[in-house]
C-alpha cells in the first residue's frame, strides 16, 4: 500500500473528528459566555456589583456639562460644563499623596491638616516654611486645596518634603473659567446693570449689585473644599479624627500640632459644649491672655479644628449656608449656621496662640511674587522658646467668654452673594459626593 494512499486515508478519517472538536469548542465558548452574562446580571443586582457601577455609570458628560448616570440620580445637579483645564484638575485630584516613600506610616491618632490657598505665593512660602518646623507634622497628611490653578503656587507645594502632601484643585473655580459661569460670561450683568434694559444675565444681591467672580470664589472654594475633604477623598473619607484648617496667611508655630492633640483629647471632658479646637483667639489681633487656663469662646477662623460629627451638623445646614447673602464663608457660618445648632457654639483653645494671621491686606490683593502685602516678603513673627514646645496643661480649668462682640444672628450680610447661579452651584457641591455614593450602591 503506497504512502500517499495511507496519507489520504488518514486525512479523510481525521476531517470529521476535527469538525466534531470544533463544534464542541464552540459550544463550550457559548456556554461560558452565557454563564458570564448571567453572573454579570447577578452582580449588578447585588451589592457585589457596586464597584462595577461606580466605575462605569458615574461620568462627566462633556457634551452637556451635566453630571449623569444611568439611574438618573444626578438630575438635580447641573454642574458647569467642563473645559480642558477643569477636566485635568479633576484627574489630578485623584493622584495619591506625594512623599509616601519618605513617610509610609501615618499615626493612627493623626490630625489631618488642610491648607487652603488662592494666589499669593509670597504668603504660601511663609506658611510652608512655618509648617516645616512644626513638631510631629511628619506623622500626618497635609492636604493643600487650591482655588483654581496657578503654576507658581503649584511649584511651592511640589517642593514640600517634610510630610505626606496631597494637592486638590477646585475644578469649578471661577479663576479657570474665562468665558462662562462660574467665571465671567459674555452676557453677564455688571455692577448695577438692569437685566431687562441691558438684556443681560444675573440676579443682584440685597444691595443691587451683580456678582463678581473673584469675590464669590472665596465662598465657593471653602464650601467645595469642605465637601471634598470630608466626603470626596479616599484619603480622608474614612478619617474619624479631627481635621485642622489653615489658610495661606497663617503662620504656624512649632508647638501647634502637639498643642492641638492635647486640646482635642481634653475637649470632650473639659468643654462638652465645645464643637472645635482653635490654635488662635477669635480676635486675630490677640496673641492670647497668657493665663494658666484653657479658653472657650466663639470659633475663630485661624487654625480651627473639628471632627466629622460637627461636619455633619454643618452639612445639614447647606441651604442656609448657600442662600445667605454674604460672600464670606466665616461670616455666613457665624450668622446662619452656628446659631442654628440650638445653643452656644464654643471652641476651646490655649491661653497663648499657636498660630497667627500675618496678612496685611485682603484676600484678592497682594497677588504675585512682587506684590505681597508683607514687609519685603517677610513676616515678622516672634517665636519664643515657649512656642516651640507643647504649653497646654491638662490640669487647667476652662474660662468661658460669653456674649462676645462680633457678627451675630440677624445680621443681613455684606452682600456679593445674590446670584441664583451661585446658590445652585453651592447646593450642588453639597450634593455631588452623596449622590455618587448612592449611584455606586444602587
Amino acid at each position: 500500500m503506497s504512502r500517499n494512499y495511507i496519507d489520504r486515508a488518514m486525512a479523510s478519517y481525521k476531517k470529521p473528528r476535527i469538525r466534531d472538536g470544533a463544534v464542541r469548542r464552540f459550544l463550550f465558548v457559548v456556554s461560558l459566555t452565557l454563564a458570564g452574562v448571567l453572573l454579570l446580571f447577578y452582580l449588578v443586582g447585588t451589592n457585589s456589583g457596586s464597584e462595577l457601577l461606580k466605575e462605569n455609570s458615574i461620568e462627566f458628560d462633556s457634551s452637556s456639562g451635566v453630571s449623569s448616570n444611568v439611574s438618573g440620580l444626578f438630575e438635580s445637579i447641573k454642574l458647569p460644563k467642563h473645559n480642558y483645564l477643569s477636566k485635568m484638575l479633576e484627574k489630578m485630584n485623584q493622584l495619591p499623596p506625594r512623599n509616601m516613600d519618605l513617610y509610609p506610616n501615618l499615626a493612627k491618632d493623626r490630625i489631618v491638616i488642610v491648607l487652603y490657598v488662592h494666589n499669593r505665593p509670597q504668603y504660601l512660602k511663609l506658611v510652608v516654611d512655618s509648617l516645616s518646623r512644626v513638631s510631629g507634622i511628619n506623622e500626618t497628611l497635609l492636604i493643600v486645596s487650591h482655588d483654581g490653578y496657578f503654576e507658581s503656587m503649584n511649584k511651592i507645594v511640589e517642593g514640600i518634603k517634610f510630610c505626606q502632601v496631597k494637592q486638590v484643585f477646585a475644578p469649578y473655580s471661577p479663576h479657570i473659567f474665562s468665558n462662562s459661569f462660574p467665571g465671567v460670561s459674555p452676557n453677564d450683568c455688571k455692577e448695577k446693570d438692569d437685566p431687562i434694559e441691558k438684556n443681560c444675565e444675573g440676579s443682584t444681591d440685597q444691595y443691587g449689585n451683580h456678582r463678581s467672580p473673584k469675590i464669590v470664589s472665596l465662598k465657593h472654594h471653602w464650601w467645595w473644599m469642605m465637601n471634598t475633604v470630608w466626603d470626596g477623598l479616599k484619603e480622608t473619607i474614612g478619617h474619624s479624627g479631627d481635621v485642622l484648617f489653615i489658610e495661606e496667611d497663617h503662620f504656624i508655630f512649632p508647638n501647634a500640632y502637639q498643642n492641638l492633640k492635647i486640646l482635642t483629647e481634653l475637649k470632650p471632658t473639659k468643654c462638652p459644649d465645645c464643637y472645635a479646637a482653635n490654635l488662635a483667639p477669635s480676635n486675630v489681633k490677640s496673641r492670647g491672655e497668657g493665663w494658666d487656663s484653657l479658653i472657650a469662646e466663639r470659633m475663630g477662623n485661624v487654625g480651627y479644628t473639628f471632627n466629622r460629627t460637627v461636619w455633619r451638623k454643618i452639612h445639614r445646614k447647606a441651604k442656609e449656608f448657600c442662600f445667605f447673602d454674604d460672600y464670606n464663608w466665616d461670616i455666613t457660618m457665624w450668622v446662619t449656621v452656628y446659631p442654628s445648632f440650638g445653643g452656644s457654639v464654643y471652641s476651646m483653645r490655649g491661653p497663648r496662640a499657636s498660630a497667627v494671621h500675618f496678612g496685611k491686606c485682603g484676600l484678592h490683593q497682594g497677588q504675585g511674587e512682587n506684590a505681597a502685602c508683607v514687609d519685603n516678603g517677610v513676616a515678622k513673627i516672634d517665636t519664643e522658646e515657649i512656642d516651640k514646645v507643647a504649653n497646654i496643661k491638662p490640669e487647667w480649668g476652662v474660662h468661658v467668654f460669653r456674649n462676645q462682640d462680633g457678627y451675630q444672628a440677624g445680621f443681613r450680610g455684606w452682600g456679593g452673594w445674590g446670584d441664583k447661579r451661585d446658590h445652585q452651584l453651592c447646593l450642588d457641591f453639597a450634593k455631588m459626593y452623596h449622590l455618587r455614593r448612592k449611584a455606586s450602591a444602587a
